[in-house]
């Protein structure tokens, strides 16, 4: 069992591609361990477009932005959530052309110091949309999916003429996704994950990365990332069953073989888990908000 991931990726930064026939992209130089090479900036459309996660408010970047939209009207900015490589520049561009912002909600606050993509706490969008919306241009339709679990307030994007799913940080071809407590929900990204399977996209455009092509390619995809989170709550019940009750000590023994400055993160995702393990009758804790300091234990009749 193994995520087939998609890591490779040929592109230049501020450049504008056609990746697609109705898909354009804008790469933001905002490179790192959460953001891969890069913000992807989506550009739906032909003359009247919309423009999906604009990423960082950085000047060259939003030149670039510029350049890359000369000559077409954006009569939509849309944000997948507000986090600070998404939503920032939402509102700077909206206003330098003169059209809304669309999203569920604002930034919503986190763990301190645990990511490495802050909340973007400024960002409010003109308009407030969710599932059974539809944003639409001539010859491009988006229908809007809720899909939380990343952070409770995650969108993707349906794009109905190529059966393709801007999928924001929902499913990324290069990397899992964090789901990190409080805003992160465990039990809602599952969920999420099937309703985006369910609905049998041809393409994953994710914001970060290349894209997961292939209707079969993408079903067996998102398959595989759900096999992943399951193995990871396997082993969070045999830590468990071993006498460990320290989410720190697991990340060493579980995630041995990453990066340890990707161990905070790690730690909030096992944090994910066993907080759907706590709700679930599974796991106990002393703590009424359990973090990655508290310590669990298996409720006996799981044992």
């Amino acid at each position: 069992m193994a995520i087939p991931y998609v890591r490779e990726i040929e592109f230049e930064y501020g450049v504008v591609e056609q990746v697609s026939p109705l898909i354009r992209r804008v790469i933001a130089n905002n490179p790192g361990p959460f953001t891969y090479v890069g913000t992807g900036v989506y550009i739906i459309g032909h003359g009247d477009v919309a423009v999906i996660d604009p990423g960082p408010e950085d000047k060259v970047h939003f030149d670039a932005l510029k350049r890359a939209l000369d000559g077409e009207t954006v009569t939509h900015v849309l944000v997948s959530h507000g986090h600070s490589d998404h939503s920032p520049l939402a509102t700077p561009l909206a206003e330098w052309a003169g059209c809304k912002t669309y999203a569920k909600n604002c930034g919503v606050p986190t763990a301190k110091g645990e990511l490495g993509s802050a909340d973007d706490l400024g960002f409010m969008p003109d308009v407030k949309v969710g599932d059974g919306d539809v944003i639409s241009g001539p010859g491009w339709t988006l229908d809007v999916i809720e899909t939380p679990g990343h952070t409770c307030n995650h969108l993707c994007f349906g794009l109905r003429e190529e059966n393709a799913c801007l999928s924001g940080d929902h499913i990324m071809g290069w990397s899992t996704t964090v789901v990190a407590p409080p805003d992160g929900d465990m039990g809602d990204y599952m969920r999420s994950l099937d309703k985006i399977k369910a609905m049998k996209f041809d393409t994953l455009w994710p914001t970060h990365g290349s894209p997961v092509k292939g209707q079969e390619f993408v079903e067996h995809f998102i398959t595989e990332y759900a096999k992943h989170r399951r193995a990871r709550e396997a082993a969070i019940l045999e830590q468990l069953r071993s006498g460990q009750s320290s989410i720190p000590e697991m990340v060493k023994i579980m995630y041995a073989d990453v990066e340890p400055r990707l161990h905070p993160a790690a730690a909030m995702s096992v944090l994910g888990h066993m907080i759907e393990l706590v709700k679930t009758g599974i796991v106990a804790t002393p703590d009424e908000s359990p973090t990655v300091r508290s310590h669990f234990e298996l409720v006996k009749s799981a044992a």
